[in-house]
């Protein structure tokens, strides 16, 4: 019975209804219209004495239904974006893939001083990214010094090596202190800390690739493909592992896709690459390039989940769009960023014993 029913009141005689409304449990009281069978209105009936069954009601408001099913049309191929299942542009991320490979080959194998344009138009491209994803956490790190900065320690790392470079860390963080204090004590204390995480992670680590294509003058521009190789290895050992072999996840709190079983394959595949890769383009014994797999892949792995934990914090998926299928430079140059100071010391130790 609804609460709109006028008999769903409260127990009892209600004698502030009307007569009509009134019910009760004694004797005198009224019948309700509808019970009553002098006042009920009689059913239609067929001529044979059979009631009449009313016609259902129906919306004509509501079309019917398509053969083709609820919703079919809207999940047709017409409206649905290339790209994979992951929502990635599959063939844009080959084509920028690939681009990005060409021009660092061509950097290193046919103009050695190419390579410096390229590491610095990277680094002042992850410096805008960086200073523009940590705005997300309140801080404002000074874009302007930070690039200048970013130009100054690559170039002293070209002309002067590792002792210049040391140098043009110590002034960038300088000048953006100084860029920082000129706004208020507030805003210096507040963007201190970014300021030294963008010098360091992306300008200061990245100048080590031009250390480690001059700690070899003949040679040089193979190191750092054997670095680079050894980091895609890493990756592509990593994700087909984890693919097909991946149970046990490594940091589902950072990154859930990774897996113990995949960070295996990224060992093995960047040891046994690496392995093969500087015995036969560097001369050097197989079990020292089987370290030197092991370890970029580690230091690779590490980069990989350091970048996607200041992801996480910061709440963003990537550092940017500027290369489709593919995120920000940032998102590229996570793992490199880990892999290039490792390598030069490993080269540096190997090239000692």
């Amino acid at each position: 019975m609804s609460y709109l029913d006028p008999r769903a009141g409260q127990a009892g005689d209600d004698r502030s209804a009307p007569t009509p409304y009134r019910y009760g449990a004694g004797a005198d009281a009224p019948a309700w219209p509808a019970d009553d069978p002098a006042t009920a209105i009689p059913a239609e009936t067929t001529p044979a004495g059979r009631p009449i069954e009313p016609a259902p009601m129906t919306d004509r408001s509501d079309p019917e239904p398509s053969p083709r099913g609820r919703g079919r049309r809207r999940a047709g191929g017409k409206g649905r974006p290339k790209g994979s299942r992951a929502g990635r542009n599959l063939p844009a991320a080959i084509a920028v893939g690939v681009s990005l490979v060409l021009v660092v080959l061509a950097s290193l194998l046919i103009y050695k001083p190419a390579f410096l344009g390229v590491i610095a138009v990277a680094g002042c491209v992850g410096v805008w990214e960086m200073t523009r994803a940590l705005r997300a956490s309140g801080a404002d790190a000074p874009l302007i010094p930070l690039l200048g900065g970013t130009l100054l320690m690559i170039g002293l790392a070209w002309f002067d090596g590792p002792d210049a470079l040391l140098l043009g860390l110590a002034v960038t963080l300088l000048a953006a202190v100084i860029w920082r204090i000129a706004d208020g004590a507030a805003a210096f204390r507040r963007d201190l800390t970014a300021s030294v995480l963008t010098a360091i992670y992306v300008p200061f680590l990245l100048s080590f690739s031009v250390l480690l294509l001059l700690s070899d003058s003949d040679r040089g521009e193979w190191r750092v493909l054997c670095t680079l190789f050894a980091v895609v290895l890493s990756d592509t050992g990593g994700y087909a592992s984890g693919v097909f072999l991946g149970k046990h996840k490594m940091a589902p709190s950072i990154s859930p896709g990774k897996t113990w079983e995949g960070f295996a394959g990224s060992i093995s595949a960047a040891a046994i690459g690496s392995g093969l890769l500087l015995y036969f383009l560097l001369d050097i014994p197989a079990y020292w390039g089987l370290l030197f797999g092991a370890v970029i892949s580690i230091v690779a792995v590490v980069g990989d989940l350091a970048e996607s934990m200041l992801k996480r914090d910061l709440g963003v998926k990537d550092m940017s769009n500027l290369l489709p299928g593919h995120g920000g430079v940032m998102d590229r140059l996570d793992s490199i960023l880990f892999a290039v100071p490792t390598a030069y010391v490993l080269f540096a130790l190997i090239a000692a014993n």
